[in-house]
């Protein structure tokens, strides 16, 4: 074997052990998690009248920032407070209305116990998150939560690794629990997203992807294939969509459908008619929907994705919109 080799296969060896450190690390932080004090947090933060701050020194501040962030794009007011500056000025954007959640490890950094008496001269309640339920944070917060964390991934048992694993895991958790019980709706949700891939997949609808009836092809049960060929080619859409006089949906034949038929009955097929064609009762989606949701329903068949999908509008055809034109714009 050469060097390349047996370095690779160190590496594999090395990664498997760290992944089944890591897992049992976090078996280890959800076995032990006491809810009733987590759930304490959830209560407090839906309680605020005013702002919920995070703050926190070094990788725990990086994880406090991210959890300010997704609570504020969930419909909570939010901000992190940067520790330094809070004792520099910053602490007087604090008031009586308002909560403070602190993140430590440890729960014994010197810069933020140099903030508790402070933030309680303000009138803010205070939240202690650490894994040391007898660290001065977690004794002299008005509540506290200790997340578990036995042991960092770091081989010296230094480097923030796991710790700042389960303070994410938690934040994330907090977060989606004040989102669902404010009842927090996608609307509200698109509001605070209309740029980036998140604000098209929450805000684009399939009225605004679709080709509408002038440019897709329609028949009836009982035309020729022969009859709507020129129609079908010509627009390009995938498919024909079949329809009844009402303009209700019977069924699809696509250019998959076209293939198969040709090699199995030759140009025989032309004199068939598209209605023992087509796949009869074919999937749909409400011209209202967003087009997210359309390509998730063209994905829900891993095996069978659908490429062109028919779009309804009070159960009439309007349009069809396409996986392709979906993938285009970033849906």
């Amino acid at each position: 074997m050469t060097s390349r080799g047996i370095g690779a296969t160190i590496a594999f060896v090395m990664l498997k052990e760290l992944l089944a450190k890591q897992k049992q690390a976090l078996e280890t932080f959800y076995s032990e998690l006491e809810l009733q004090p987590c759930e304490q947090v959830v209560e407090a933060v839906l309680a605020c009248a005013g702002v919920v701050f995070f703050t926190g020194i070094g990788k725990s501040g990086f994880i406090a920032q991210k959890i300010a962030a997704t609570m504020l794009s969930t419909g909570t007011q939010t901000a992190f407070l940067p520790p330094i500056d809070a004792l520099h000025g910053d602490l007087g954007m604090v008031s009586n209305r308002d909560l403070v959640i602190i993140l430590s490890k440890s729960g014994e950094t010197d810069e933020l116990l140099q903030l508790l008496s402070f933030i309680r001269n303000r009138g803010a309640l205070l939240i202690g998150v650490t894994s040391n339920r007898n660290s001065r944070l977690a004794k002299q917060s008005d509540l506290s939560a200790v997340l578990p964390c036995a042991t960092e991934l770091c081989p010296f048992d230094l480097a923030p690794t796991i710790s700042t694993e389960v303070q994410l895991l938690f934040g994330d958790v907090l977060a989606v629990a004040v989102m669902q019980s404010k009842g927090f709706t996608l609307d509200q949700y698109a509001a605070n997203h209309p740029g980036g891939r998140i604000g098209r997949r929450v805000s684009v609808k399939v009225r605004e992807m679709m080709l509408d009836q002038e440019r897709m092809p329609t028949c009836t049960v009982e035309e020729r294939l022969e009859e709507v060929l020129v129609d079908f080619t010509n627009k390009r859409c995938g498919c024909l969509v079949v329809v009844d006089e009402q303009k209700q949906l019977k069924g699809i034949f696509t250019d998959g459908d076209l293939r198969r038929a040709l090699q199995e009955k030759g140009e025989k097929v032309l004199q068939e008619k598209v209605g023992d064609l087509m796949t009869p009762s074919p999937k749909s989606i409400d011209v209202e929907a967003l087009a997210w949701d359309a390509m998730k329903l063209m994905e829900s068949d891993e095996h069978h994705p659908i490429m062109v999908l028919p779009v309804v509008d009070r159960s009439q055809v309007v349009g069809v919109i396409k996986m392709h034109d979906l993938i285009q714009a970033g849906v």
